[in-house]
């Protein structure tokens, strides 16, 4: 089982917070707990409707399908709800152009099962560490993976935010999978690009370690990242997996 809370926040610079999260430590349908982050992109209230409605149809697949192979029924939830999406920006103009990144996670036999679509992230913390998980699907991270760019030119690149890969963008998507064996002090992090554009990876792992919980190891993050600057909507999961005494607590 998994111990899990988020906090997502609109920032200090937008009107509209276009990211959505979701957790749930239960089973929902088949997946035994579950893990979802979506940061929107579009006009007006687009991107909003993009994240938000992207999560909704996630779900309700997930809860309503028979199939129990965790990564099927996760590439069939984002596939769907990627025609749907699609369709929906296809069919009206207030919605064309309209897409999310995702990040989907479920915590299974003592292993994390991750989807992403985007470049918003999951991270793993250990023992004073924070390693990226996924592989951002943007336009700066492919230069920065042939080499064309280097690490320091690509924090103020100009295309930074130009993602490659969303859900609803384009009439198909792939979602990358990752397997991750899970320690019993294990932290999961799962962001949107509001917290790790703002902060520095020894500025989150700080204050993961210095808070004595991961509610308020959330909140200090959101906190922490618009105090320097709060230039897009910011939202943050913590989690870690459960022993058996606890959860009998």
């Amino acid at each position: 089982m998994l111990e899990a809370c988020f906090v997502s926040d609109i920032g200090r610079k937008r009107k509209i917070n276009q990211d959505s999260v979701f957790i749930t430590d239960k089973p929902l349908g088949n997946i035994p707990n579950l893990l979802l982050l979506a940061d929107g992109m579009g006009g007006h209230k687009a991107g909003d409707y993009a994240s938000r409605t992207a999560l909704e149809i996630i779900k309700n697949e997930i809860r309503v399908s028979t199939e129990t192979d965790p990564v099927k029924l996760l590439t069939q939830a984002i596939e769907y709800a990627n025609r749907q999406l699609y369709e929906k920006s296809m069919q009206d103009s207030n919605y064309s152009g309209m897409g999310t990144t995702l990040v989907a996670a479920c915590y299974t036999g003592g292993q994390l099962i991750v989807a992403n679509v985007g470049d918003s992230r999951l991270y793993l913390v250990r023992k004073n560490t924070m390693v990226q998980v996924t592989r951002d699907h943007s336009y700066v991270a492919e230069m920065l993976r042939n080499g064309t760019l280097t690490r320091e030119q690509a924090k103020n690149h100009p295309r930074k935010n130009y993602i490659t890969r969303a859900v609803g963008a384009f009439s198909k998507t792939t979602a990358d999978f990752f397997y991750v064996d899970i320690l019993p002090t294990d932290i999961i992090l799962v962001c949107s690009d509001g917290l790790t554009n703002m902060l520095e990876d020894g500025e989150i792992l700080s204050v993961i370690y210095q808070e004595k919980s991961l509610p308020q190891a959330c909140a200090r993050l959101v906190r922490e990242a618009n105090a320097n600057g709060g230039i897009d909507n910011v939202s943050v999961i913590l989690a870690r997996p459960l022993n058996e005494k606890e959860v009998e607590l």
